[in-house]
């Protein structure tokens, strides 16, 4: 939020709550609470604090809320926000991972065999939260497609993935809450404790608190995972497919998948891209000629896990799982991979583009949810309209259903009024002189949709005026 007033640094009442020695006005820490992700938006606080414990949290924002002028608290965690949701300028900058660094004083990640779930600090990576619940052959069941991110970071939005039609949302993955409000408050919150708290906190943006820790349910975790890739020239059976495929949800139900995500793949060289290197190197030139002969060609992304006892018939169950989609012929691609190397598979991407310095650039992305009676309205005006003639995308496209059911509408998070909804996500890469063309391609969708009537919602929204949110969150507002 914006404040008439900058934080003074050196007031006396700072001192006096102990907070002095833990709020940075080093430049480079200034500089680093200044940038996220995005690398688009740019906003310096006053200062960064580097809590030790929660207790430190908490009497940053006690000071701000009794202050005469209140001042901008944000939380960042690995800073993977793209709009600078996590800067406060002229305020002060949470530096969650000083907490993860300090263990004795915060949560970390404690798991119970017993109970089957896992008490995790909002601070936390959910890689390791991967990495610890395995050690317990167990791990949380709803993931995000990249793991370098924290706890309380993806809990604030949604957390979204391929599993998300299945096991809903990370934010519909949680048995209870430790949130510090605005008011400093410590709350411990659930469906049955402070449950008003608990759900404005899930999806609700920062808006509502701080998450320090989170408890999350756990299941027996899967040994290996049968991975394929199905190619489609036809929008309409790549959809009916995953429509199919998204309805056959039950535990018991053999056909089930617990993986599913749809993208494109567009004439911008290789294949693959950095969220995942998939397609054999000989099959990249039939590829291509398909991309070159269609303009856009759509790919369906599933999977089904297996374990010791499932290892011998998951071949059969996927064989199944196939019969009947209407991919195109001769364009089915398969591997066989580790549960840990497939959550992970984002990672070696990442750290190729690092090598490249590639990674570090600006990333103007944009993603939606749209109604399933609107997705073919938005494949011919947006896909093999405005992106197809505009021809400058250089990330992921990805574009995949969800189930309305797996989501509480008790919670902050707004999602369409459909039963069935997809997410698109538009994950572009820019030079630094050239991502002001992708934001107006993006302005140019929203556009779009809004002349049309597509009556779509913004995944990790940002807006500027009061009267958008209002819109955003229609009935929720409040």
């Amino acid at each position: 939020m914006k404040i008439s007033k900058p934080l003074d640094v050196h007031h006396k009442d700072i001192r006096a709550v102990d907070l002095a020695t833990k709020l940075s006005v080093d430049p480079s820490a200034i500089e680093s609470a200044s940038r996220d992700f995005g690398g688009i938006v740019k906003a310096e606080p006053e200062a960064v604090l580097h809590p030790s414990a929660p207790q430190d949290i908490a009497a940053l924002i006690k000071f701000s809320y009794s202050n005469s002028v209140p001042f901008g608290i944000a939380a960042k965690g690995h800073g993977h926000s793209v709009r600078g949701q996590a800067m406060a300028e002229n305020g002060v900058v949470v530096d969650m991972r000083s907490v993860a660094n300090n263990r004795r004083n915060g949560t970390g990640i404690r798991v119970s065999i017993d109970r089957l779930c896992a008490d995790v600090g909002g601070e936390q990576l959910w890689i390791d939260v991967l990495n610890a619940t395995l050690e317990y052959g167990l791990a949380p069941v709803s993931w995000t497609d990249y793991l370098y991110l924290t706890v309380g970071g993806t809990l604030s939005n949604a957390g979204i993935s391929g599993q998300t039609f299945r096991y809903g949302p990370q934010i519909s993955n949680v048995l209870e809450m430790d949130v510090i409000t605005g008011k400093a408050d410590f709350l411990t919150c659930s469906p049955r404790m402070n449950s008003e708290l608990f759900y404005a906190v899930l999806g609700g943006l920062g808006q509502f608190g701080i998450i320090t820790r989170a408890r999350i349910p756990l299941q027996p975790a899967p040994k290996g995972v049968k991975w394929v890739r199905l190619l489609y020239d036809d929008f309409s059976s790549f959809t009916k497919d995953q429509e199919l495929l998204i309805s056959k949800n039950g535990r018991k139900d053999k056909s089930a998948l617990d993986y599913l995500e749809g993208s494109l793949l567009m004439d911008q060289g290789s294949p693959d891209n950095w969220r995942s290197s998939f397609f054999p190197h000989k099959d990249h030139p039939k590829i291509i000629s398909l991309i070159t002969k269609h303009g856009i060609i759509y790919c369906l992304e599933i999977v089904k896990h297996y374990d010791d006892r499932t290892k011998h018939t998951v071949d059969k169950e996927m064989k199944q799982v196939l019969q009947g989609l209407n991919y195109m012929p001769g364009f089915m691609f398969g591997k066989d991979v580790g549960y840990e190397e497939f959550l992970n598979r984002v990672r070696s991407g990442e750290l190729k583009l690092k090598s490249q310095g590639l990674w570090d650039v600006p990333h103007p992305w944009l993603n939606l949810f749209i109604p399933k009676s609107q997705i073919s309205d938005f494949n011919n005006g947006v896909f093999r309209g405005i992106v197809l003639e505009r021809n400058i995308t250089t990330g992921p496209v990805l574009v995949y259903p969800m189930n309305r059911q797996k989501w509480d509408d008790r919670m902050s998070a707004v999602i369409p009024d459909e039963e069935i909804f997809y997410t698109v996500g538009f994950l572009h890469s820019s030079g630094f002189d050239t991502w002001e063309a992708f934001e107006d391609q993006n302005k140019d969708i929203m556009r779009f949709c809004n002349k049309t009537g597509i009556l779509f919602k913004q995944y990790l929204p940002h807006y500027s005026t009061k009267e958008e949110w209002v819109h955003h969150f229609g009935s929720k507002w409040k």
